[in-house]
């Protein structure tokens, strides 16, 4: 089966989605600004839809046919990601004490940073222990973009 890619714009960035009928391989936020595909894959379309709905505020969860490509244990942290609630954040610590290997913090965190199915498998939720935004991939910003959008909380301007 040859994987498609289609190109979506999102407030943040152009998101560069790869698959085939087997699920979604790979969501990425690229820096250079592509237009949006004329002919989204089939594959991508609900993928799409839910990013949509994702971004104007209207879906908390993800229900996707995913199939990202990695190790075993690469496989283990993401699908433990999955479990981090909308609207909450995990350490890097409090992670790798749930797949079950405290002493693993640098495995998992490296894990975490080759996540490759962007917002969807939540690894932007996943912080310090400190409470800093710690490393990730498609930028800091982003990462505390996302945060902020998912939120329970929005912060007024004062000005």
């Amino acid at each position: 089966m040859n994987t498609l890619t289609t190109y979506y714009k999102t407030p943040i960035g152009t998101a560069e989605i790869i698959g085939d009928d087997q699920g979604i391989q790979s969501v990425s936020v690229l820096d250079q600004d592509i237009e949006t595909s004329e002919n989204t894959p089939e594959f991508a379309q609900e993928c799409v839809q839910q990013l949509d709905e994702y971004f104007a505020g209207n879906r908390t969860n993800f229900n996707l046919k995913l199939n990202p490509q990695g190790t075993d244990f690469q496989q283990s942290v993401w699908r433990e990601l999955l479990n981090i609630p909308f609207g909450k954040t995990r350490t890097y610590l409090e992670q790798t004490k749930k797949i079950g290997d405290p002493k693993a913090i640098r495995a998992v965190a490296s894990a975490n940073g080759k996540n490759p199915i962007w917002i969807i498998i939540p690894c932007h939720r996943v912080i310090g222990s400190d409470g800093s935004l710690t490393g990730y991939a498609g930028g800091i910003w982003r990462k505390k973009w996302l945060l902020e959008h998912e939120s329970p909380v929005k912060q007024q301007s004062l000005f």
